[in-house]
This record gives C-alpha cells, structure tokens and sequence, in this order.
C-alpha cells in the first residue's frame, strides 16, 4: 500500500496545502518517511489524514467559482468503529461547505471495505449541500453494494457511468463536467 500515491497530474493546478480555505492549509509532507498508517501497513506519505485510523484522504482539486471538490481515498471505510462519516463530514466537508463548496467528487477505487453503522451523516450531509450533489466515482463493486445494503446510495450518487470512469485522463473542469451531465440525466 506504501506505493499506491495520491493522484498528482492535477498539482499544478491545485494543491491543499497552498490553499489558505483548505482544511490541509500548511501542511508539509514528508517524501521519505512512511509514518502512516492502515492497520499494520504503511501507506505514502502525501495521503492526509483526518482522524480516522482506517481511512485517509487528499484532496486533489476545489473550484471555489464552481463550488465543486474532487476528493480520493484510501483504505477501509469503517462507520461501524470509527465513525468515519462523522469524522469526514466535522473535519472536511463542514469546512469546505463554509466556503461554498456544495458538489463533491467522490474517487473510491482504493477503498477496500465498507462497514456500515447508521446513515445519519450521510443523510445530514445531502440536506447540507441542498442544491449540490455527492457522487461516487470508481468504487469497488463489493463497497457499492455495501453501501446500497445499508441505503447510502439514497444520499450518495453511485451507479452506471460513474462506476467505470476513467477521470485520471481527464483535467478537473472535464471531470466536472461529465459527472454533471451523468447526474442532470438521471434527474430528467
């Protein structure tokens, strides 16, 4: 796991720790010391964390004029122990929401596992974003329909295009784009 890094194409055009609204605002990073980790595995060092010990996180772009943010993870999603949809949402997602931020950019194809607890969180945070929207990009079949089992895919969009989405060859506003075309269709 210590060589699966956070997606960097996007850095010239965006990096947290240079953004003075980031919740990584400052940040340094280490480039040769490992001193994370998820479980007894060492993960890079560029990965954020937010006070999980299971899940961590970078945030790869915000667009504050299109109050948008594209979010990936690593590592087990675990509601049920570590309250991580609390963490995530009190941590991150409240600050971002402060600044306007209301579409979120979900990339989930390092989360290994989902275990759910309740759904409060994640009902909270769709009310929140009210005219915004949540959607899941590239998770793993298995943590899909752990979500839908537990009925967090009522608050989070999953599904279709937005499972097979090659949004490495896109830049951030065309990933943006194609999530917002996917998600105006299933309204329609």
């Amino acid at each position: 796991m210590h060589e699966i890094e956070p997606f960097y194409r996007w850095r010239d055009d965006y990096v947290a720790a240079e953004d003075e609204l980031s919740p990584f605002y400052q940040t340094e990073y280490s480039e040769f010391e490992f001193d994370k980790k998820i479980y007894n595995y060492f993960i890079h060092p560029q990965w954020d964390y937010f006070g999980s010990q299971t899940l961590y996180l970078k945030i790869l772009y915000v667009d504050y004029d299109r109050n948008f943010a594209v979010i990936e993870f690593i590592g087990e999603w675990n509601d049920t122990i570590y309250n991580d949809i609390m963490l995530l949402k009190r941590e991150i997602i409240e600050i971002m929401m402060r600044e306007g931020i209301n579409k979120f950019i979900l990339l989930g194809e390092n989360i290994l596992n989902f275990h759910s607890s309740d759904d409060l969180y994640y009902e909270e945070w769709f009310q929140d974003v009210e005219d915004g929207w949540i959607a899941a990009i590239n998770f793993r079949e298995h943590v899909i329909e752990e979500f839908k089992k537990n009925n967090i895919d009522y608050y989070i969009n999953f599904g279709g295009a937005l499972d097979n989405l090659p949004w490495r060859t896109l830049n951030p506003q065309q990933l943006f784009a194609r999530i917002e075309d996917q998600l105006s269709k299933r309204l329609d």
